[in-house]
């Protein structure tokens, strides 16, 4: 088997980088100043990270909730250092072929039925079968070449005649053997492809992983990556955050709503609030004119921010306390205001006083011992004359009268079943 190695940039070796390369950073300083200007504000910690990178020359992990900023981050890399972006988007299921190289079948295909001819002069004085088949198989290396590899991302990053970004986002979310996969990518810079041989960089690709934590790494993954936690940022760095992206919304509402997605997060939501999430509720807020930030007009929008149903009920119960503490529940953003989980039939109808009277009653009973509440149920005379019988039917407290015939007729229809054997 053949192997073919590219050299290797020295410009981008561990030693360091070339100061002409864009993806050179001076300091840490530099980092968060280019980052800034391309709109990412990057804290102290991730641009350190960012710096030992392009010096190190290893790969970034990224791991934290969704809407953090770490899939931004790799854009913002690629767009400070010039070089192009390469992205593999990983799921459940994925294998080597949809991340690092395929075979064109179809193109293998196209030229086998052109040169049937010529395969057949090539096996034309073939003495038996197994002597044509040896000469074929004499000439597959030509069908399993260059000419028929159909590079994936992974393998398009090594064979890149220009410098580029590698963002394999979401790799938590992707099977182990992936991850195994991805070994002698993060360790080596380097692909191999059994048919042909292996390719070596020639320009070393910045690599960027992100994984939301849906399920642990493996340690011979992390081994090989700079690793860096990315969480919610502090209340003043998502208010700069959001006022960077120049959302149209007033400084003063900005502020305000950081607090109230900070309140949402804290309740416990299937997922919470992204940053970016945040963002799109400014604008939205901005596009809609709010001069204020008003309970109606967060529960009316809140599903921008909130994307599930049970998450949205009890962001609709906290808006009103998240905007003023002490501020009354309005009837219609009671999260049970319109939803009562059964219908009623034609003519019923149903007040609220009848509702807030259930709710009382409710926490009343709530505020018995279950020993006391157990002992009212077993009370005689609890219910109504009319609990057991069609209306006006007297009966004693709790008891049915039942005549002779319909014993008679139960006790038979009983004695007709048949018992297990």
């Amino acid at each position: 088997m053949s192997v073919h190695f590219a050299a290797t940039d020295d410009s981008t070796s561990a030693a360091g980088a070339d100061p002409a390369d864009h993806s050179h950073f001076a300091d840490v300083d530099d980092v968060v100043t280019r980052f800034a200007d391309a709109g990412y504000l990057a804290d102290q910690r991730l641009a350190t990270t960012v710096f030992l990178q392009s010096r190190l020359g290893k790969p970034v992990l990224l791991e934290g909730p969704a809407g953090v900023g770490k899939t931004q981050l790799a854009k913002t890399l690629a767009d400070v250092t010039g070089r192009e972006l390469l992205r593999l988007q990983c799921y459940e299921g994925q294998d080597e072929t949809t991340a690092l190289y395929e075979w064109d079948y179809g193109k293998q295909l196209l030229y086998t039925q052109v040169l049937r001819e010529k395969i057949s002069q090539v096996v034309a004085d073939a003495a038996s079968l197994s002597e044509a088949v040896d000469r074929i198989g004499a000439e597959e290396s030509v069908f399993f070449s260059e000419r028929f590899l159909a590079p994936r991302p992974l393998l398009e990053a090594v064979r890149s005649e220009k410098p580029v970004v590698l963002l394999i986002d979401e790799v938590d979310r992707a099977d182990e053997a992936l991850e195994a996969v991805l070994l002698e990518l993060l360790a080596e810079y380097q692909v191999s492809v059994p048919e042909i041989g292996t390719f070596v960089a020639t320009h070393q690709p910045m690599i960027v992983l992100t994984s939301n934590n849906t399920r642990d790494l493996s340690a011979a993954l992390k081994r090989r990556c700079l690793h860096l936690s990315l969480d919610y940022p502090d209340a003043a760095r998502e208010l700069d955050i959001i006022k960077s992206k120049d959302t149209g919304l007033a400084d003063v509402l900005a502020a305000k709503l950081v607090e109230i997605v900070r309140g949402l997060r804290d309740l416990d939501l299937r997922k919470a609030p992204s940053i970016s999430e945040t963002i799109d509720w400014a604008r939205t807020l901005a596009v809609l004119g709010a001069d204020e930030l008003s309970a109606d007009l967060l529960s009316a929008t809140a599903n921008v921010v909130v994307k599930y149903d049970r998450d949205l009920t009890r962001a609709l119960d906290a808006l009103p306390r998240l905007v003023d503490p002490n501020a009354q529940v309005p009837d219609h953003l009671h999260s049970h205001g319109h939803s009562h989980g059964h219908s009623h039939g034609p003519g019923h109808s149903h007040s609220h006083d009848d509702h807030d009277h259930d709710h009382d009653h409710d926490h009343a009973s709530a505020d018995r011992s279950g020993k006391a509440r157990r002992a009212a149920k077993d009370e005689p005379g609890r219910h109504g004359d009319e609990y057991y019988g069609s209306p006006g039917a007297k009966s004693d407290a709790g008891t049915r009268t039942v005549s002779a015939s319909q014993g008679s007729r139960s006790f038979n229809a009983r004695g007709a079943r048949k018992r297990p054997v």
